[in-house]
């Protein structure tokens, strides 16, 4: 089992950053692909980035590239999510979540989710 926790959400102005991150215990996550996604009030849960597991490969939606850029620390067993030059778009609650096998896009894909953390971003 592998439980997840995000932290680092909250209010910000249009063009401001935040920096999410996304601590796992239970087991190290190094061997998970680890993807963070967001879900606005009435929209869908939406793919925002993704690291694979061994570290060398990350991927992010249209959306946010160039923005938000998605790094681990597998010492810390920690995922991170810089976000810069926010936009009110972005309000969301953030998700992380990790999984084996499967397909980073795929929300299916993932077995460990986090409780979330709410990002404002006022305009």
């Amino acid at each position: 089992q592998v439980q997840l926790v995000e932290s680092g959400g909250g209010l910000v102005q249009a063009g401001g950053s935040l920096r999410l991150s996304c601590a796992a215990s239970g087991r190290t996550v190094s061997r998970y692909t680890v993807g963070w996604f967001r879900q606005a009030p009435g929209k869908e849960r939406e793919f925002v980035a993704a690291t694979i597991w061994t570290g060398a490969m990350t991927y992010s939606s249209d959306s946010v590239a160039g923005r938000f850029t998605i790094s681990r620390d597998n010492a810390k067993n920690t995922v991170y999510l810089q976000m810069n030059n926010l936009k009110p778009e972005d309000t969301a609650v953030y998700y992380c979540a990790a999984y084996r096998s499967g397909s980073y896009l795929d929300v299916r894909s993932y077995d460990y989710w986090g409780q979330g953390t709410q990002v404002t971003v006022s305009s």
